[in-house]
């Protein structure tokens, strides 16, 4: 068991506390009198006995029982015993004497006048200890509470003293032997996984490196978005890896005391040189590498600058590191200082990206080994319902869909299951039981068809999964895609994406002749997805092959764009004209495809949730047109949705 000091301050409060309050000094049970009552009392013989304190001139006279009343009246002490001696204190009576050679003459006629017979006992003084401990009790007192609240604040093993401690914790070949998490179990992440590979082996073999002059690298930062597995792929390199391993946060070098974030950063470089070669691990780095003199208010002794100065000294200044990697993790690199960036800190930017097709089955193949699953469920299948998906949310997705598979008593999770799983952590919680009118319903139902109809009649729009009207989280309905994965996207795929968005507005129009409000979101999408055509990609007529985007993070604010006003103007234009005319794009394929689209949207108020395969038997095999076709189809010069186009009409 590892010993508590708090147990001490407890102890020490306690005896301090006893000593005080079972001092009789403390609690009195005696009453202050001047000389000349005391000798008028001594006189009628109402003592038993008298103790002398020729230090301090002071009696203590004991009174007799019979004559308690008569001296203390109502008041009259109660006899309690004495802890340290366990003797019964009696009532007593205190005087102050003019010296001790008066009360001697005193006592002597007294006695031999009226025959008194109180004892006397002479002493020297009282208990000097504890009458000390009794007057700097409370002080004693205040300064322990203050070291306990000191501890507390400082919260390390050292209190106060040792604020300026790290908080790293250190893990080794025997720390959690049994639970340690290995490169198998990082799945996907193959170029990341190669870089990080190499420093270990490195430090396993280092003599494979050394004899052709290579040097370790002094650091490696790993970049990407959350829930990549950059924590996962550090806890790999700490399993995989024969040397002590220091883990720690940004967040904590960061306190209230001034000066504490730069003790700490040395205090961590000085105990891993002590153990070198090791490695350690700084967890969302950006707590403390922000780069600095960005915020101009918090002057120059900005504590965080501070601490950032001290890391940068530590991994590269005058002194040397040799054998301690510094590995860190970020997901906002492009705030990062750059002094902390380059060479000789930080060699290598390891960027741990959103995990591709292949890297999604891999990563489901891991999460599924402990979950029961049915012939039916397919990796690849689940790989490809998951575009943009993260690893934690694939872990979330497995998660859920046992969940799910339990909550309706099942024995193995089905492909269904997996599909509910993806539905409500993409679109929320499905809600049948929320409260539509029929009208709704209907508007809902053609929306969603409009959708679907221009995703299945576009070459570049995304495929269609599936549609539903069953309301799930904020949206009344939903469509699913399986969007490809591509690196560049071109002027028509934009086109067709965003006019299969507009579809369902188009459908509201043309089928009711009114527009709702359920259009918000893809409204939204559209009109930032034709801005970022003109402003940043340089896709329009008018505003081509410029671009206004600053890559340095700079923000512009609102008073300070990087244009003139005659140019916002044309953006604003060029943004209208492009959503126009894919809009009205929207509105004449759904027109060729009228009685259709009905057909869909009256299934969908059946079946409330509808799959490609139903769409296929709607509109047939998915074939697309391109844009003359549609012309010549709205010019009646070719026959509209022919069922076989031939290879003439193709080319």
């Amino acid at each position: 068991m590892k010993f508590d000091p708090n147990w001490v301050y407890f102890a020490i409060f306690g005896l301090l506390a006893y000593m005080f309050f079972t001092n009789k000094d403390a609690m009195p049970t005696e009453k202050q009198i001047d000389w000349s009552d005391f000798q008028r009392h001594a006189r009628e013989n109402v003592f038993a006995k008298m103790t002398v304190n020729l230090k301090e001139n002071l009696v203590l006279a004991v009174v007799k029982p019979e004559h308690q009343r008569a001296i203390f009246g109502d008041t009259l002490p109660v006899a309690t015993p004495n802890r340290w001696t366990g003797e019964m204190e009696q009532p007593s009576v205190k005087v102050t004497l003019p010296s001790a050679d008066r009360f001697s003459d005193f006592y002597d006629k007294t006695k031999e006048q009226y025959h008194i017979d109180a004892t006397v006992k002479y002493e020297e003084g009282g208990n000097f200890w504890l009458s000390l401990l009794s007057s700097l009790f409370p002080i004693l007192f205040i300064v322990c509470i203050w070291m306990f609240a000191m501890r507390k604040m400082g919260g390390g093993a050292g209190g106060i003293f040792g604020v300026g401690n790290t908080k790293a914790q250190m893990y080794d070949k025997t720390s959690d032997a049994n639970k340690k998490t290995t490169f198998k179990d990082v799945a996907g992440l193959s170029e990341a996984k190669q870089e990080v590979e190499e420093i270990v082996d490195f430090l396993k073999n280092p003599d494979k490196y050394t004899k052709l002059g290579a040097k370790i690298p002094t650091g490696a930062l790993l970049v990407g978005p959350p829930g990549t597995g950059k924590t996962l792929l550090a806890k790999a390199v700490a399993g995989e890896a024969d040397v002590p391993f220091f883990s720690l946060s940004g967040s904590d070098f960061v306190e209230m005391f001034v000066g504490v974030g730069a003790s700490r950063v040395r205090d961590l470089f000085a105990k891993a040189k002590a153990k070198a070669p090791c490695i350690v691990f700084i967890d969302e780095i950006d707590a403390v590498g922000r780069a600095r003199s960005r915020n101009m208010a918090m002057g120059g002794n900005d504590e965080r600058e501070n601490t950032l100065n001290q890391l940068l000294t530590e991994m590269d200044g005058f002194g040397t590191n040799s054998g301690v990697i510094i590995l860190a993790a970020t997901n906002r690199a492009d705030i990062l200082d750059k002094a902390l960036l380059r060479a000789g800190r930080f060699d290598r930017q390891i960027n741990v990206d959103l995990p591709e097709l292949n890297d999604r089955k891999e990563i489901f193949i891991v999460h599924l080994r402990d979950i029961k699953t049915d012939e039916t469920v397919d990796t690849e299948f689940l790989a490809r319902q998951t575009p943009g998906f993260s690893g934690a949310d694939i872990a979330n997705v497995c998660n859920e869909a046992a969940l799910i598979a339990a909550r309706n008593g099942k024995d193995l999770v089905q492909r269904d299951d997996f599909m509910n799983a993806v539905d409500r952590i993409v679109a929320g919680l499905e809600k049948k039981s929320k409260i539509t009118t029929l009208e709704e319903r209907q508007t809902i139902a053609l929306h969603e068809a409009g959708h679907a109809t221009l995703s299945w009649k576009l070459e570049h729009a995304n495929p269609l999964v599936k549609v539903t009207i069953v309301p799930r989280g904020k949206s009344l309905g939903a469509a699913w895609y399986m969007p490809e994965e591509r690196q560049i996207t071109t002027y028509q795929q934009l086109q067709d994406e965003m006019c299969a968005t507009l579809g369902g507005r188009a459908a509201e129009e043309l089928s009711t002749g009114k527009i709702s409000t359920g259009a918000a979101n893809d409204l939204e999408k559209v009109t930032k997805q034709a801005y970022a055509m003109v402003v940043y990609y340089g896709m329009s007529e008018r505003l081509a092959n410029l671009n206004y985007y600053d890559s340095s993070g700079q923000d512009w604010g609102t008073f300070t764009k990087p244009y003139s006003d005659e140019t916002a103007t044309l953006i604003d234009e060029e943004v209208k004209r492009i959503i126009q005319e894919q809009y009205l794009r929207a509105k004449e394929i759904l027109q060729l495809n009228r009685d259709k689209h009905k057909e869909l949207a009256d299934m969908l108020l059946e079946k409330e949730v509808i799959y490609s395969d139903d769409l296929e038997k709607i509109f047939g095999k998915r074939q697309w047109l391109s844009r003359s076709q549609e012309i010549l189809q709205q010019q009646g010069l070719i026959e509209p949705e022919p069922e076989a186009p031939s290879e003439e009409l193709k080319t």
